[in-house]
């Protein structure tokens, strides 16, 4: 690749970035400042940040740590939360599998939701996901995300109740615009309600943050036990003949 496709892409990722770094600000300066107040230092809050990078199970774990869990349960609670994380490396995994392992390991780790949505809607649009492209959108969230944790950390008492002028809603906001986003792919809406409907009924009798899990899992069973249309049956035949 040429330095200056290279660089196209980059700034093509930064500019996805952009709107990811401003809904997910909130959150982040939310968890700094929770974790100060559940006895967290500032350094402690911001590592944690920076190793599990994951904001909703980064929320739960330190729920569970001001609460003295044992630590068995503390892991296997955030691993709830995050087991989405698997079904996202299995999707995405097909478009950046001939990378060298260092770099594919680097992915990985930061697959986050909006790292996926782009990733697969660029991929099943036919574009190349590319290193550059992928890094450029994944440092700036990155970056920020432990940035503003560290800002929470160090200045939470005196942030306005977040609550109370709406900002944390801006990110079930953008995760609304991404689940939209995929609208056109076939059998969207019912796999959607299933699991949303899935996901309310275990949070009301199972609890957080099993409803995440089990909300996924319930879309991944609908989806696999719907039968192909007929049109994507015949692409599937497609794609065979032509890899063999």
């Amino acid at each position: 690749m040429s330095s200056s496709k290279r660089r196209a892409e980059i700034w093509q990722g930064v500019r996805l970035s952009v709107p990811v770094v401003i809904a997910s600000a909130p959150f982040a300066v939310l968890f700094g400042a929770l974790a100060v107040d559940n006895g967290f230092s500032v350094g402690e809050a911001t590592l944690m940040s920076a190793t599990i990078y994951g904001g909703a199970s980064q929320l739960v774990g330190i729920e569970l740590f001001g609460q003295h869990v044992a630590p068995w349960l503390i892991v296997l609670s955030i691993f709830a939360v995050n087991f989405r994380h698997v079904l996202y490396s299995a999707a995405v995994g097909q478009y950046f599998d001939h990378w060298p392992l260092l770099k594919q390991v680097v992915a990985y780790f930061f697959l986050v939701d909006p790292q996926y949505a782009e990733a697969e809607r660029k991929g099943e649009a036919g574009g190349e996901v590319t290193f550059a492209w992928y890094m450029g959108m994944a440092i700036p969230i990155y970056v920020f995300w432990v940035a503003e944790s560290a800002l929470g950390a160090l200045f939470g008492r005196l942030i306005p109740d977040t609550h109370a002028i709406g900002l944390d809603f801006l990110l079930p906001i953008y995760f609304l615009g991404m689940v939209m986003g995929f609208r056109q792919r076939p059998r969207w809406l019912p796999i959607v309600v299933v699991s949303a409907a899935a996901s309310m009924i275990a949070y009301k009798f199972v609890g957080s943050p099993w409803h995440v899990s089990i909300g996924a899992l319930a879309g991944v069973l609908l989806a696999a036990a719907l039968p192909l249309r007929a049109e994507d049956a015949a692409k599937d035949d497609e794609t065979v003949e032509v890899v063999s």
